[in-house]
């Protein structure tokens, strides 16, 4: 399943051509969709233990996507069901003073995840080569040496033993379509729409072509891309949990050894 969604390094996702609602050749249906959840999320469980235990290395997690691609839904979903003191939950928006007083990198790196930890992005600094190039706030030269910025922030991350996967969801323009209007019938979501949503809407080609050139200049062997279809939310959560699952399980963290005073111990 995974090879088909991880990018290449210096390919192009071509997302026009990628669907948005099934994950070729992964036979899985609704009904079937809480078991397979399930287990990847006890898998997940186990190595995010052994992660904490080992205490020597940490994961991080970039999830990227349009407004409503379901980045807050992952993250509430595929990550409830671990250890909640071993994960580490950044939203960014914005950059804000002191933020803007300092390069475009400084308020993402502070925030890596500890050793031991799972780091989850909700966005990230791929905002500075994606939303900062569609409104104008970067010019396309200044964006590709930023993409050269990125891949050697990352590869340093990697060598100082912070593995960096990142995912984006994939949806269509008709589904967004039909959750920004819930968000907007909803009184309880309300809060979430924005105006400012619709002119990113206006700008759907040119966000598509920023996302596809970013993936394309910074999948890398190390810190690859993902793209997973994000019209069912059941399947982004099952194929969420299963990337990263498996890139914790090629991590392959281990145990601390016993210690000797532990052998023969009895509780009374």
């Amino acid at each position: 399943m995974l090879t088909g969604l991880r990018i290449a390094p210096k390919q192009s996702p071509n997302l026009s051509d990628r669907p948005t609602d099934e994950v070729p050749g992964f036979d899985l249906g609704k009904k079937d969709a809480p078991d397979a959840f399930a287990e990847r999320i006890e898998k997940l469980d186990l190595l995010q233990q052994r992660l904490y235990a080992e205490d020597a290395r940490a994961l991080l997690v970039v999830l990227q996507g349009v407004d409503t691609a379901g980045k807050d839904g992952a993250i509430k979903n595929v990550f409830r069901g671990i250890t909640p003191a071993a994960t580490q939950v950044v939203a960014f928006k914005a950059p804000v003073a002191p933020e803007l007083a300092h390069d475009y990198l400084w308020r993402v790196h502070r925030v890596t995840p500890d050793r031991g930890h799972i780091g989850i992005f909700n966005r990230s600094h791929y905002e500075d080569v994606v939303a900062a190039r569609v409104r104008g706030i970067v010019s396309k030269t200044d964006v590709r040496k930023r993409y050269e910025h990125i891949n050697a922030f990352e590869q340093m991350l990697d060598d100082e033993g912070t593995r960096v996967v990142k995912i984006f969801l994939h949806l269509s323009k008709d589904e967004q379509k039909e959750r920004l209007q819930a968000r907007l019938d909803d009184p309880e979501k309300r809060w979430k729409f924005r105006v400012g949503d619709l002119d990113d809407r206006a700008k759907w080609d040119d966000f598509a072509r920023a996302y596809e050139d970013a993936i394309a200049a910074t999948s890398t062997e190390r810190a690859p891309w993902y793209v997973i279809p994000a019209d069912r939310k059941w399947l982004r959560d099952v194929v969420v949990a299963e990337i990263v699952a498996s890139t914790l399980a090629d991590m392959d963290p281990q145990l601390p050894p016993d210690d000797p005073a532990l052998d023969g111990l009895t509780i009374d």
